[in-house]
């Protein structure tokens, strides 16, 4: 199978896109703030080569589209390679509305896991290989503090003030969605 690479500029730094001939497979963040995730992409039968390339091409306007406040959501082939817990974890994150915030616990209860579990998701969603389309940051603590970002708070915040038009964190935090506004199913992303 074949990689494809290549690096657009963001509000955010330069991010690095990686594409397969099934889907996007990752979005990095420049290497100095965005830490080394094993996405096994990287073996004999995956030679990564930079050329121009549909996907990376749309995947590339569609995150322009999202930094000019112009798209609330993405439309992109996604070729992941995870374990199905890791898998449930980010089909419910591409659940959460844009502008809004869920909890850990939340993200939890949506995959039929108990507040036990929120470790487990936090790990998954730090190592998302597909930030910004897969929305992360979009997960917070249960008492709406930050919690972590595998790029750093301070790209969270940004991304979050994004969405909701101000790029100041509220004070108390942000507010996660109540239980009640959380949605039955979460779209299948993944053959």
């Amino acid at each position: 199978m074949s990689l494809h690479r290549t690096t657009v500029v963001s509000p955010l730094g330069p991010l690095t896109i990686e594409a397969s001939d099934r889907g996007l497979r990752a979005i990095r963040f420049d290497p100095a703030r965005w830490p080394a995730v094993d996405l096994g992409i990287e073996t004999a039968a995956d030679q990564v080569r930079l050329v121009d390339d549909p996907l990376l091409e749309a995947t590339a306007r569609e995150l322009a589209e999202y930094f000019d406040g112009r798209r609330t959501f993405f439309d992109l082939p996604l070729d992941l390679r995870t374990t199905p817990f890791r898998k449930s974890v980010l089909e419910a994150m591409a659940a959460i509305p844009y502008g809004q915030v869920w909890s850990y616990r939340e993200l939890g209860r949506h995959i039929g896991r108990d507040a036990g579990a929120a470790r487990a998701i936090g790990q998954a969603c730090h190592d998302n290989p597909i930030p910004i389309v897969l929305p992360c940051h979009r997960v917070v603590a249960a008492d709406g503090s930050l919690g972590g970002y595998a790029a750093g708070l301070e790209v969270k915040r940004w991304l979050l003030g994004l969405e909701r038009g101000d790029p100041a964190v509220p004070p108390g935090g942000w507010e996660p969605a109540s239980a009640a506004r959380v949605p039955t199913a979460a779209p299948t992303l993944f053959d």
